[in-house]
């Protein structure tokens, strides 16, 4: 989940391979502990994608794994967490480039002694392009940058190419699922998304895509929202 202050399109960069854009990569400065976690923890769970991905992605893991799943801009790391201890039986990648946000992740992976969590801190198109076709069960987009100003709008990571690379690295039948408190990023998703032709989008009346999914735990980005007036959308697609 990324922050979506505005403030965070400061330093924007444009990525080698899409027209996705991310924010600047650091915010306070690093505590001692966090600044050795980034220099020991994170060479231990990122992706190598100098190297090929392996045909079968659960070897990444040094647990068992009979399911895949990717979240891309995890931010504090609340959902990834939740998922990866309720869901052990799961391999996740998250993708995270600000490094305040992937230093709070290695703590908790630290504290909690998980084992299925593999990260990228970059751009999330460099694992998409890494990925092998059909190999991930799940990729969650939770609350990202909306760019809400009109002019910003090609910097949002819902794109007609990024959605071709979603439905590359799905399964038949695998998911994509999107969660906004901004009606404009949610009317965009859907949209392109329509126009895309390889998703169908499984709700079927409003409380479908009003109600958080099942074992959701609520999230600061989440609680923004609400203290501002915002109601969240979330919606699932299937890979069809």
């Amino acid at each position: 989940m990324t922050d979506d202050n505005d403030s965070k399109t400061d330093g924007a960069r444009k990525s080698r391979s899409t027209e996705a854009f991310f924010g600047r990569r650091k915010g306070k400065p690093l505590r001692e502990q966090q600044s050795r976690l980034m220099q020991d923890g994170l060479e231990t769970l990122r992706l190598d994608l100098a190297q090929p991905a392996p045909a079968d992605l659960t070897s990444l893991y040094p647990v068992p794994a009979t399911a895949m799943r990717l979240e891309i801009g995890f931010g504090g790391g609340e959902h990834l967490i939740h998922r990866a201890t309720e869901q052990t039986g799961t391999g996740f990648i998250g993708v995270e480039p600000f490094v305040n946000s992937m230093a709070k992740l290695l703590a908790k992976v630290q504290e909690t002694g998980l084992q299925n969590v593999r990260v990228h801190d970059d751009d999330a198109t460099e694992v998409l392009d890494w990925l092998p076709a059909a190999s991930i069960d799940q990729i969650d987009l939770l609350y990202p940058d909306p760019w809400p100003k009109r002019k910003h709008w090609k910097r949002r990571f819902v794109s007609d190419v990024n959605l071709s690379r979603f439905h590359r690295v799905l399964k038949p039948g695998g998911l994509f699922c999107f969660a906004s408190d901004i009606d404009t990023y949610v009317n965009w998703t859907l949209q392109h998304v329509e126009r895309h032709g390889g998703f169908e989008w499984l709700a079927r009346n409003a409380s479908d895509w009003l109600t958080p999914y099942k074992g959701w735990p609520s999230t600061r980005y989440e609680a923004k929202a609400k203290r501002e007036g915002r109601s969240s959308a979330y919606l699932t697609f299937r890979k069809v």
